[in-house]
């Protein structure tokens, strides 16, 4: 096993190569050991490199609610009035608190996503 950390893009494509290569290794064999450390690193560097912003949340509910199947008066049950959800999805206004924690809990869209600025 020659593992060493990953610092460049060279380093990362002869990582993503090694890793190909012993893929299929068992686990808590020599190259299944191998497999799970670099794949630690590889994670850690695309991270790093390659941070995800997180997504608008209108658009994350739109997301979920599409995912579900739910239509824009399903969602009446969770913000409480048509009018209410139409303003929302509109980003005519904005979510409260107490909108937050229903649509964490009914749509199971994470809080960290829904507090965000839009």
């Amino acid at each position: 096993m020659n593992i060493k950390p990953i610092r460049n893009e060279e380093d990362y494509q002869n990582a993503l190569d090694r890793l190909e290569i012993i893929f299929d290794a068992k686990k808590g064999s020599e190259h299944g050991d191998e497999l799970e450390i670099l794949s630690i690193l590889i994670d850690r560097y695309e991270n790093e490199q390659f941070p995800m912003a997180m997504p608008d949340p209108i658009e994350a509910i739109k997301f979920r609610m599409e995912q579900l199947g739910m239509k824009q008066k399903d969602l009446v049950a969770v913000v409480g009035y048509k009018s209410r959800v139409s303003e929302i999805l509109s980003k005519k206004r904005k979510l409260t608190l107490d909108i937050i924690r229903k649509l964490n809990t009914s749509l199971h869209i994470p809080t960290e996503v829904l507090v965000q600025e839009y």
